[in-house]
């Protein structure tokens, strides 16, 4: 059973903005479950896109790979030879994490983890790469730019997956699955001061865009094909296709 969550259920005196510390990687597990809306539906989606997408002779990125749950997925279902996965993330606490958890399931795949800064990384010969609910945390100039870079090291038919939580321009739907998305906090366990305490932590560090918005940049960084293929309240996710060439 993973730790249960259960760190801001006591007042916190001065919250400070949120960080990805050595305390939420050891909870990350049972938080991501409980705070993220189809989380599970999204990690098992990945690995059946890694079975379309995945190419021979190439390499796929996990970047923000927290602890490797996408990386775990996407290994389990390649079916190419010679294909590599290289996960990234600038938390030292997630990555001690991550190794380990990767290390603890046999595969022929072999996957290296990075600490680093994803924006710093070369995209070279890429079949497949994953942003999840990673972009959010990104200063919203830096965003074009990694996706930028991102298509520009794409093997044609490369396939991204960009999960991400919604801002929605429509204010009375977004405050709909806005409060939606609180009676599942709610639902699974959360209570008010720990609802509460959370997201005056994230809202310095993590800015949300419409999906129209994401839509737009991915077109700009030279994605033909780009749609929402799930969302759950606020929270889903979209893939894009390099140069239309469907696997």
């Amino acid at each position: 059973m993973p730790n249960r969550d259960t760190l801001f259920s006591a007042p916190i005196n001065k919250l400070g903005d949120w960080t990805f510390d050595a305390q939420v990687a050891e909870v990350f597990p049972d938080m991501i479950q409980r705070s993220v809306p189809g989380y599970s539906n999204i990690i098992s989606m990945i690995g059946m896109l890694t079975e379309r997408f995945a190419q021979p002779n190439s390499t796929i990125y996990d970047l923000g790979c927290s602890l490797g749950a996408a990386t775990l997925s996407m290994r389990r279902h390649i079916q190419v030879d010679h294909c590599h996965i290289i996960a990234v993330d600038n938390s030292s606490a997630m990555v001690e994490r991550c190794r380990r958890h990767i290390d603890s399931f046999r595969a022929e795949t072999p996957v290296q983890v990075i600490e680093a800064d994803i924006r710093d990384i070369d995209i070279k010969n890429a079949s497949m790469v994953v942003l999840n609910f990673t972009l959010q945390f990104l200063e919203p100039d830096d965003r074009q730019l990694l996706l930028n870079k991102i298509c520009r090291g794409m093997l044609p038919g490369g396939v991204l997956v960009l999960s991400e939580k919604f801002n929605f321009a429509d204010q009375q739907i977004g405050e709909l699955l806005f409060d939606m998305h609180h009676d599942f906090k709610r639902a699974n366990g959360y209570s008010e001061l720990e609802i509460s305490q959370k997201r005056s932590m994230l809202e310095n560090v993590m800015r949300t865009d419409t999906v129209e918005t994401h839509k737009a940049r991915l077109h700009q960084a030279g994605f033909i094909h780009s749609e929402l293929w799930f969302q759950c309240f606020n929270f889903g996710s979209l893939i894009a296709i390099k140069d239309g060439v469907v696997r």
